[in-house]
């Protein structure tokens, strides 16, 4: 793992680095490990490169968002479905706002293509109709109710009663983003160390040493490190010295499984039934070339598994039908499966994301992120700005 040159914002005639003559003195910028190439990581390295401190995003694989971030819907989310005040809600919010602006900026390919969340049954309008009252707790723009008259305009394919339309929500080419926020790290004069597995953290008198392995595995020092290793963020908290056993969360493994569709798209919107258990029901989604997929699903598994079961077809064909009765035999094909890093288990409610700071566990220069699955995407950078302020100057 090679460190990024070191930059300075300091006067260049100055004999003291971070300060210029006859200015004030100022705290000097840190050298921040990120551990995470994911689209959570590369934000929140990003975010700290901008912020002026050296940055190095690690990550075990060979190549960036080969994990959660490569392996979900690519949905923007509008943010009316998470407890008011809580950090997915606020997140989330905030990022889809931030996420929309970064896209236009860096020219990420993106639509606002809207979605509904359709009612099936009476029952369900009651559920949805929470989940609008949600929504517009959370400041969420854009939300609007419509009957089955209005949406038969809309959608003719949708077999429905009612539907809430999210007009804010929509899609993005993950990867492209991805790569955007890696190439603005880089500018910054961050770096990235592939193929880079971190297998331990020490305090140590300047901050942290972080052991890694790899081809050229070894050691190397950091003022601070943030945890954004997604699946694998519990177990380098459990192998971070000094920090407090009862604080490493349990983690639950939810896999998502994805079904192709093998014919012309029957909607212009994104489909979503009412939520269940563990996930937001199997809804329909597009991606930018307009291509369908369903999914996900909701499959608890106690190993990483990413094989997806033809058999479960059958469980798509049953949950796709109740809103698109027009599905025909043998459209769906398997595509892909993700795993949800969950800190809940089925039937248990949904636990917010936890970004844990020095202020929570008491070892300074370290935060960690656990339980980041959906919205997480969505709420990337805003949580990378908030990491960043809690790293500090």
């Amino acid at each position: 793992m090679t460190a990024p040159a070191k930059r300075s914002n300091a006067d260049p005639h100055s004999p003291v680095p971070g300060r210029a003559e006859g200015g004030p003195q100022r705290k000097p910028h840190m050298m921040v490990l990120v551990v995470g190439a994911g689209v959570i990581g590369l934000a929140v390295g990003r975010a700290l490169a901008l912020a002026g401190h050296e940055v190095i995003v690690a990550d075990a694989a060979a190549s960036i968002g080969s994990g959660i971030s490569s392996r979900n819907s690519e949905v923007i989310h509008g943010g009316m479905y998470y407890p008011t005040d809580s950090l997915r809600a606020r997140h989330c919010v905030a990022g889809r706002r931030l996420m929309y602006a970064f896209c236009a900026s860096h020219g990420v390919p993106h639509a606002k293509c809207g979605k509904l969340i359709v009612a099936t049954s009476q029952e369900e309008v009651t559920k949805i109709t929470a989940i609008h009252t949600q929504g517009l707790a959370n400041g969420v723009e854009g939300l609007e109710w419509l009957d089955a008259a209005h949406l038969r305009v809309l959608e003719p394919e949708l077999a429905c009663v009612g539907a809430l339309v999210s007009h804010e929500t929509g899609i993005v080419d993950s990867h492209a983003l991805m790569l955007a926020l890696q190439g603005e790290l880089e500018d910054q004069g961050g770096a990235l160390a592939l193929a880079t597995p971190i297998e331990w953290l020490r305090p140590d008198s300047h901050g942290w040493l972080v052991g890694f392995g790899g081809n050229d595995g070894g050691t190397m020092a950091f003022e601070a490190v943030v945890n954004a290793a997604g699946l694998g963020a519990p177990a380098l908290a459990a192998a971070t010295e000094g920090y407090p056993p009862g604080r490493v969360p349990r983690l639950t493994l939810a896999k998502g499984n994805y079904f192709g569709f093998a014919g012309k798209a029957p909607f212009a919107r994104l489909i979503y039934p009412a939520p269940v258990d563990g996930g937001l029901g199997v809804h329909l989604t597009l991606d930018l070339a307009g291509r369908v997929r369903f999914g996900p699903d909701v499959e608890w598994i106690d190993q990483p598994d990413y094989r997806v079961d033809p058999a479960r077809a059958e469980l798509f064909y049953a949950a796709i039908r109740r809103y698109w009765p027009g599905l025909p035999d043998g459209a769906l094909l398997p595509d892909y499966a993700g795993i949800r890093p969950k800190l809940t288990g089925r039937g248990e409610p949904a636990a917010d994301f936890i970004i844990e700071g020095p202020a929570d566990h008491g070892l300074p220069g370290l935060v960690n992120l656990f339980g980041l699955e959906s919205p997480g995407l969505t709420s990337s950078l805003s949580i990378a700005d908030d990491v960043a302020r809690q790293i500090g100057p």
